[in-house]
């Protein structure tokens, strides 16, 4: 891993947003490819979605919309302990999820006027749930959960065929869905299958959605991206981060572990140590190379501890590491100090925040109950990880007495007589010309 030594500087906030590495992602470079794809899917439906499956996937998928039958199936046929696992995240997450669902509350402004508050689910949803270098029945978790509890009526789930499987979604990922209660899946995957939730297939009895979530490759950030508007989206995904703030009581051993367990996702992770002790880097960077070789995704791992978005900072104290980790913007921050909470309070951008040597990154992917869908590339600064509230809008509604709006008429007037729209106006004393 490459060293960025700060010791000595107090780099300005603009500074560090230089300095922090990042890897070379760019959805706009696959906008043009990522568009081709989802037109083809809005012009010929099923058609272009099956020759794609070929293309990208190497088969043909049997059918794009999964039978019922075979999600059933595939939920009796998960290993008891991964099915207890599934069981155990999704009642965690459902009551994680819960706390984000803001009550309901009416304010009064005056006699005979009030405003209420409420908060309305969206009607349907697109979930994606990736192939490719891994399979995440865990992705079915954290998309599902939040928007059932926060009461989408409609949920459908867009994973890649799998030729291991002949064509069909990988039965994991079908039997979490189907411990979810989901039955509308479709073997589809990369730009076409967000075209496809975005403008519906009339062919698959495939109805467009309001909001799709979920992350994928570049090109299903960059076919999110052409679509958004037309659908809301979460966020545009990109490699996953780990940034661990740790001093000279953290373990070397668990640091290390955590950052392979990052970078073992794809060679574009970035896993960064942050810390004021140059023995604990020296310990880190000792054991990384022996720990990669031992995982079963080696080659992946050293690529992405290579890379430039991977890096040991060294800097003068807790207070920098602190400041350097918000320039950042990490999609996971790990705190492994002898008081994490002292470094916590000066915490203000990050996805998701693990504190202490016993909240690995790890516990958040599976089974914290925290979501794991989260922002990346930065974005951290200005959004916020997948939950119960990315599925609902707050909506207003206004209640006047005839009393209470009289009341308000001629400051009414005066406002859209000032703005030369005077009807605005009449339309409000109208409804008093008839004493």
């Amino acid at each position: 891993m490459q060293l960025v030594d700060l010791r000595g500087r107090r780099p300005a906030r603009s500074e560090l947003l230089e300095l922090v590495p990042r890897p070379e992602v760019d959805p706009v470079r696959a906008s043009a490819a990522a568009a081709e794809l989802v037109d083809a899917v809005r012009e010929r439906g099923e058609d272009a979605l099956l020759e794609q499956a070929e293309r990208f996937d190497g088969v043909r998928p049997p059918a794009v919309r999964v039978p019922a039958q075979e999600i059933a199936a595939a939920v009796d046929g998960l290993p008891p302990a991964v099915r207890d696992a599934l069981e155990t995240a999704i009642d965690r997450v459902r009551r994680a999820s819960a706390a984000q669902v803001p009550a309901g509350s009416t304010t009064v402004i005056e006699d005979g006027a009030e405003i209420e508050q409420r908060w309305q689910p969206v009607g349907r949803v697109g979930l994606y749930v990736p192939g490719g270098k891994a399979v995440y029945p865990s992705s079915v978790v954290m998309n599902a959960v939040p928007a059932q509890v926060a009461g989408v009526a409609s949920l459908a789930v867009a994973s890649p065929p799998q030729s291991a499987f002949g064509g069909r979604v990988h039965p994991t990922i079908l039997g979490a869905a189907g411990l979810l209660g989901i039955d509308e899946v479709y073997a589809m995957g990369g730009a076409g299958a967000i075209g496809a939730l975005a403008y519906g297939v009339r062919g698959l009895s495939l109805e467009p959605v309001d909001v799709i979530t979920g992350p994928g490759n570049v090109f299903v950030a960059a076919a999110k991206r052409l679509v958004q508007g037309r659908v809301g989206i979460d966020s545009e995904a990109g490699p996953t981060e780990i940034l661990v703030i740790a001093d000279g009581s953290a373990d070397p051993t668990y640091v290390a572990a955590d950052l392979i367990s990052q970078a073992e996702h794809d060679e574009l992770a970035a896993a960064l140590l942050v810390t004021d002790s140059p023995e604990l880097a020296g310990a880190v960077a000792e054991r990384l190379p022996a720990m990669a070789d031992a995982t079963l995704s080696a080659e992946r791992v050293r690529t992405s501890l290579a890379g430039r978005q991977s890096a040991v900072v060294l800097v003068d104290d807790l207070a920098a590491a602190a400041a350097f980790s918000n320039a950042y913007a990490p999609e996971h921050l790990e705190i492994i100090t002898a008081e994490p909470d002292a470094v916590l309070a000066s915490i203000t951008d990050a996805g998701v925040v693990f504190v202490g040597a016993t909240a690995p990154v790890s516990l958040g992917d599976y089974l914290a109950g925290s979501n794991h869908v989260l922002p990346t590339g930065g974005t951290a600064r200005f959004s916020s990880g997948l939950g119960a509230h990315t599925f609902l809008r707050p909506q207003q509604i206004v209640r006047y007495s005839r009393e209470a709006l009289e009341r308000s008429s001629a400051r009414i007037v005066a406002l859209a007589e000032e703005e030369g729209l005077p009807a605005h106006g009449e339309a409000v004393t109208a409804r008093f010309a008839r004493a």
